[in-house]
């Protein structure tokens, strides 16, 4: 069936991808290795990971560069649907001696105007403080670090989790071969991952950030943006019945009560 979407982005496609080859000079030879890097790539089962590196953060730029509210990044290989239903406040599914710090990390979620959004979802997933994922780690529990949860009637939230690792992306395939050609490391800066549903509007997946990572500035999937940076608070341990120290880190999110992003073609950068 005529898809008319389809047909005018690929016209665009080609349009400028003639005028690549122009300005690079790109020979045949140039596009057989490129088809052949590509062929790597899908039968490698990359494609998803590549694209999710080097694409996904500039088209939700572009999407949402006119929208207000809190800004989206990308959803990242490592989301699994249907986590544990968890209590808020409540703690993040864990082995009973996770390694790394205790983190409080907290939030309110409201609109733009302003308003409390009350039995907001907030799906919530992260790597552990070596940088491992569950479902994608064989020696982590099924759901370790995995969770959803609920609002209260304020739009607060708070969760107890461990301070996440950062960690370096699948580097041995056709994606750490294009890492090498275009002289980049392989490493994500630590983060959160959360995926926002408020009861009517447009879903919000973001990522929260914390001061001081190395990667920060140069992170692979360039998927960091300064609204979504926050700040590791080092409180003692005897606040709260634990052992050694503990950190806390809080961030509003402001969401958008509309369906999908909108594009004003009569806004024109400056």
């Amino acid at each position: 069936m005529k898809n008319q979407k389809v047909i005018n982005v690929y016209q665009g496609l080609v349009i400028k991808f003639k005028d690549l080859i122009r300005e690079h000079e790109i020979d045949h030879d140039d596009y057989q290795e490129l088809v052949n890097w590509m062929d790597k790539l899908g039968k490698s089962g990359e494609i998803p990971l590549f694209m999710d590196v080097f694409f996904e953060t500039h088209a939700l730029q572009e999407m949402y560069k006119h929208v207000k509210g809190t800004e989206p990044t990308i959803l990242g290989p490592y989301y699994i649907e249907n986590t544990p239903v968890v209590e808020n406040p409540g703690i993040l599914p864990q082995r009973d001696d996770e390694p790394g710090d205790v983190l409080y990390f907290s939030g309110l979620v409201k609109d733009v105007d302003g308003n409390p959004l009350a039995n907001t979802k907030i799906d919530m997933w992260q790597a552990d403080a070596n940088g491992e994922y569950s479902y994608f780690a064989d020696d982590i529990p099924k759901d370790n670090l995995r969770g959803v949860f609920y609002t209260d009637e304020n739009g607060y939230f708070e969760v107890k989790t461990v301070a996440p690792g950062n960690y370096s992306i699948p580097a041995d395939g056709p994606t750490g071969n294009f890492l090498k050609w275009i002289d980049h490391h392989p490493y994500r800066p630590a983060h959160l991952h959360l995926l926002i549903q408020p009861e009517n509007g447009d879903k919000l997946v973001t990522q929260i950030y914390f001061e001081g990572d190395q990667y920060l500035e140069n992170d692979v999937a360039q998927g960091v943006r300064g609204t979504l940076i926050t700040k590791l608070e080092q409180h003692a341990g005897a606040e709260k019945g634990l052992k050694n120290y503990y950190y806390t880190a809080h961030i509003d999110f402001e969401l958008r009560l509309q369906d999908k992003p909108v594009f004003d073609k009569s806004i024109v950068d400056k």
